[in-house]
C-alpha cells in the first residue's frame, strides 16, 4: 500500500490535488457583504457545501481509497459516519470499484443514510451515539478483512482535505484570516499545512462547537484528551477527542481554535441562506459562526470554509426557527388578561395594528398565581428585528399590559 509519510508536507497535498483533479471540484469563493461590515475588510465564503456530496470529506476519503493496493480494494473497505464522511467513502468506493461498507448510528438523519446508500454502499445502523458506530465497524473490518476509513486521523485524509488549503490561496492570494469549522481536524489540519506551506504568515482559525470543545481541552492539556460531549445541532463536528496526527498538526500549525455556542450557530446558519443564498448544515457553518461571536479575532482579508451542505430538511426547520429567535425576529411573552370576552381579540388588534404578525396563541387559567377572573395569554409574533422588538414592548406597555418574560 502507498500513504504517504507520518505527517503530510505541503509537496504532498499538491501532488494530491493531480489526484483528484476531474474527480472533486474547485468550489467557488464568495464574498459576504454583511460579514464584510462586521468585521471591517474582506471576508470570502469558500462553498465546500456545493462540493460533490456536499461537502469536503469526498477529497480525503478518495485519496485514501486510491491509494490503497489492488488485493486491499478487493476486499472491500468500512467507514463509520453520521453522515458527511458516509457518503463521501461510499461516493469514492463507488468510483474506485470497491465495495463499501458503512456503520451509522441508528438515529443517523435519513436523508443522510438514503443518499450514502444511493451512492452504493451496504448501510449498518448500529448504536445511539458515534462511538459504538465506530466501535461495531473496528469491528467488522477485522472480521471481513475489510479496511477501515478513518473520517479524519489518516495522512491520506489530511492530505486530501488540504487541497481546500490550496484553493483557498490561489482565489484569495492577499487572505490573512482563515476560519475552519473543527470535529476531528482532518480538515483543519490539511488546509493549515496547505495555506501555511503557501503563505507561512497566514492565520489559521479552528471553530469548535462549545457542547464538544475537544482540541481548546486538549492544547491545554499538552496531548489529546477527551471531553463528555454535550447536545449540539453540530453533529458533523461532534467529535469527542482529537485524532493524534490533526491534534499534532494543529498544536504546531493552528494560531488558534475558538469556541461558538448554540445560538452563534444557529445565527450563522440564517446569515449563509438569507444573506448569501447557501443553504449549510449547522456544522457547516461554524467558521461563520465564529465570525459572529469572535469578530476582533479575525484579520481581513478572511476566508470561512462552509465544510457542507446536507442537513436534513426537519433539523433546518428547528435551526431556521431558532436562527430568527436569536437574531430578534421572533418575540414570545406571556400576559395577564380579564377573563371576560373581548379581552384576547383587543390584545391581538394591538399587536397588528404594531405591525407584528401573530403566529401562535395559547390560553393558560391554571397558572400559580392566577385569580379567579385572570387568564394567561402566551403570545409568539413574527417582528421585524430587534428594534421591532423593543417598540412592540414598549407599546403594549404603554397601554397597561403587564408581560412577563421566561
Amino acid at each position: 500500500m502507498t500513504t504517504t509519510s507520518a505527517q503530510p508536507r505541503f509537496e504532498d497535498i499538491a501532488a494530491a490535488r493531480e489526484v483528484l483533479s476531474g474527480i472533486t471540484l474547485e468550489t467557488p469563493l464568495l464574498r459576504s457583504r454583511v460579514l464584510s461590515e462586521r468585521i471591517g475588510g474582506p471576508v470570502y465564503l469558500k462553498c465546500e457545501n456545493l462540493q460533490r456530496t456536499g461537502s469536503f470529506k469526498a477529497r480525503g476519503a478518495y485519496l485514501r481509497i486510491s491509494r490503497l493496493s489492488e488485493a486491499e480494494r478487493a476486499r472491500g473497505v468500512i467507514a463509520a459516519s453520521a453522515g458527511n464522511h458516509a457518503q463521501g467513502v461510499a461516493f469514492a468506493a463507488s468510483l474506485l470499484g470497491t465495495k463499501a461498507t458503512v456503520v451509522m448510528p441508528e438515529g443517523a438523519p435519513l436523508p443522510k443514510i438514503e443518499a450514502t446508500r444511493h451512492y452504493g454502499a451496504e448501510i449498518v445502523l448500529h448504536g445511539s451515539a458515534m462511538e459504538q458506530a465506530l466501535a461495531r465497524a473496528k469491528e467488522l473490518a477485522a472480521e471481513q478483512g475489510l479496511v477501515f476509513i478513518h473520517p479524519f486521523d489518516h495522512p491520506d485524509v489530511v492530505t486530501g482535505q488540504g487541497t481546500v488549503g490550496l484553493e483557498i490561496v490561489e482565489q484569495c492570494p492577499g487572505v490573512r484570516t482563515i476560519v475552519i469549522p473543527v470535529g476531528g481536524g482532518g480538515l483543519a489540519a490539511g488546509v493549515a499545512l496547505a495555506a501555511k506551506g503557501a503563505t507561512p504568515s497566514v492565520r489559521v482559525i479552528g471553530s469548535q462547537a462549545e457542547a464538544c470543545a475537544a482540541f481548546p481541552a486538549s492544547f491545554a492539556a499538552g496531548h489529546p484528551v477527551t471531553v463528555v460531549p454535550g447536545p449540539t445541532m453540530a453533529d458533523g463536528i461532534a467529535v469527542a477527542r482529537p485524532g493524534d496526527l490533526t491534534f499534532e498538526i494543529l498544536a504546531s500549525c493552528a494560531d488558534r481554535v475558538v469556541t461558538v455556542t448554540e445560538e452563534s450557530l444557529s445565527r450563522a446558519l440564517l446569515v449563509c441562506l438569507e444573506r448569501s443564498k447557501q443553504l449549510v448544515e449547522p456544522a457547516g457553518a461554524a467558521a461563520v459562526a465564529a465570525l459572529l461571536e469572535h469578530p476582533r479575532a479575525m484579520e481581513p482579508p478572511v476566508v470561512a470554509v462552509l465544510s457542507g451542505g446536507n442537513i436534513d430538511p426537519l433539523l433546518l426547520a428547528k435551526v431556521l426557527r431558532r436562527g430568527l429567535a436569536a437574531a430578534g425576529r421572533y418575540l414570545t411573552f406571556r400576559c395577564r388578561l380579564p377573563d371576560r370576552p373581548g379581552a384576547l381579540a383587543t390584545l391581538l388588534t394591538e399587536v397588528a395594528g404594531l405591525g407584528a404578525n401573530v403566529l401562535d396563541v395559547a390560553h393558560e387559567r391554571l397558572t400559580p398565581g392566577l385569580l379567579v377572573d385572570e387568564v394567561e395569554v402566551l403570545l409568539q409574533v413574527e417582528t421585524r428585528g430587534p428594534s421591532h422588538c423593543d417598540s412592540v414592548i414598549r407599546r403594549l406597555r404603554e397601554s397597561g399590559y403587564k408581560l412577563l418574560f421566561s
